[in-house]
């Protein structure tokens, strides 16, 4: 489970803004949404909301280069757009098997050099304090290095900087290394990252193209989706009169892998008995929902990590909160839920939400913050039982914006009166 990431000088984040996922496990409300083991608590799911143009779509981009980073696949960087500094700076905390840890790394965005990296261990002490003990750091810009496998420290000076260590050397030989290098790719390939402008229906049509062992409940979350269907499939024979430009333009709606393509006409939805292409009759927001059925299944199923930008587009507002209820449900024990969106209706503390599942990213002057409901206090007026979206109306929690969209009417009726 992802429990922390931090980023500073990349895309929009001049200074260091945080995401933390843990759980204050004095508030007793809504248990279920908490995954807890070893003493560590972390939310199952968190929202992250505000205005447009702030950053939500570009923190997910953060994740992303983090998976990449730790897949040894090659990463989209940019660093702050308005630094000199090259350097972009990532920290995640993560848990795996019952064990938290922490992998840090310094990028160098103009030529993808790596010129710092750490990994260590989050331990608890008898009073329930963190301790860190590290287990790797390589800092080449000041000359540092450090390894508990001490046969693996004496060649640390002299490894490249393209990459980080665990790809750098053969990890076969150091047998810490090893545990490092399967910790890291088991946590990374944990993370599914979907956009919903445009979501890959890959997914769903290779579940059920192949009859993966998912294939019915992926179709039972369609069906469930109360959209008036009979029944879904993917149907091998379907042939339907539809022209070559035609079947290429409904198909890139929705995704733009030419592989897809064909798969994507035999997808088949029933309506009252009859078949009909789903990509000829249904609407955006079921394709969505048939899009994401296969990721969502996934997730739970394996206890991955489902990053969704978007979660409410196209989508009914009821839709996008029964997809968080999945994720907050005791019935699943360790799948995360990130996402960004802009339905305040999703903001219930009452019967959806702890505090900590809620954060902001909000500009203040010249700076991004990001920021969860649970750094507001009692004091403040934000209690478990308060009406958050009244309170997010009224500005009180930041990350609204404040169109004066009057003063364009005002142009353009001034400019026809003159006229």
């Amino acid at each position: 489970m992802l429990v922390n990431l931090k980023v500073e000088n990349v895309f929009v984040f001049a200074n260091e803004v945080s995401l933390s996922m843990k759980a204050n496990m004095q508030i007793k409300k809504f248990s279920s949404n908490v995954y807890s083991e070893n003493n560590f608590n972390v939310v199952k799911t968190i929202g992250l909301f505000g205005q447009n143009n702030v950053g939500k779509t570009k923190f997910i981009e953060c994740i992303k280069i983090v998976k990449a980073v730790m897949l040894n696949e090659k990463a989209k960087i940019m660093s702050n757009w308005f630094s000199n500094d090259n350097l972009s700076k990532f920290s995640i905390d993560f848990m795996l098997d019952g064990h938290m840890y922490r992998f840090e790394f310094i990028i160098n965005a103009s030529n993808r050099n790596i010129e710092y990296e750490s990994f260590s261990e989050i331990v608890k002490d008898e009073y329930g304090n963190e301790k860190i003990e590290l287990i790797l750091k390589r800092d080449l810009k000041n000359d540092y290095f450090y390894c508990v496998d001490s046969d693996l420290e004496n060649i640390l000076p002299f490894t490249a900087k393209n990459n980080i260590l665990i790809y750098l050397i053969d990890s076969s030989k150091f047998p810490r290394l090893k545990n490092i290098k399967e910790t890291i790719i088991r946590f990374a390939k944990k993370i599914e990252i979907i956009d919903m402008n445009q979501p890959p229906i890959a997914n769903t049509i290779s579940i059920l193209k192949n009859h993966s062992r998912l294939e019915k409940k992926v179709v039972d979350f369609i069906k469930n989706a109360d959209l008036y269907l009979d029944d879904f499939k993917y149907d091998e024979n379907a042939e339907f009169v539809i022209s070559k430009e035609k079947k290429n333009m409904l198909a890139e709606r929705i995704d733009n892998t030419s592989n897809y393509r064909i798969d994507y006409l035999k997808l088949i939805s029933v309506y009252k008995g009859v078949s009909v292409p789903s990509a000829v009759f249904d609407s955006i927001g079921t394709k969505k929902i048939v899009s994401i059925a296969g990721y969502v299944i996934d997730a739970i199923e394996n206890d991955k990590i489902l990053v969704i930008d978007e979660l409410d587009s196209s989508l009914h507002y009821k839709m996008t909160r029964a997809i968080v209820s999945m994720f907050n449900n005791e019935l699943n024990e360790k799948a995360q839920l990130i996402f960004t969106a802009h339905d305040i209706n999703l903001m219930d503390l009452k019967k959806l939400f702890r505090k900590e599942q809620i954060a902001f990213l909000s500009k203040e002057e010249d700076e991004i913050l990001l920021y969860r409901l649970s750094d507001f206090t009692a004091l403040e007026g934000i209690r478990n039982e308060t009406d958050i979206i009244e309170k997010y109306k009224k500005g009180v929690l930041g990350a609204v914006p404040k169109p004066d969209l009057y003063k364009t009417l005002w142009s353009i009726v001034n400019e026809k009166t003159t006229k």
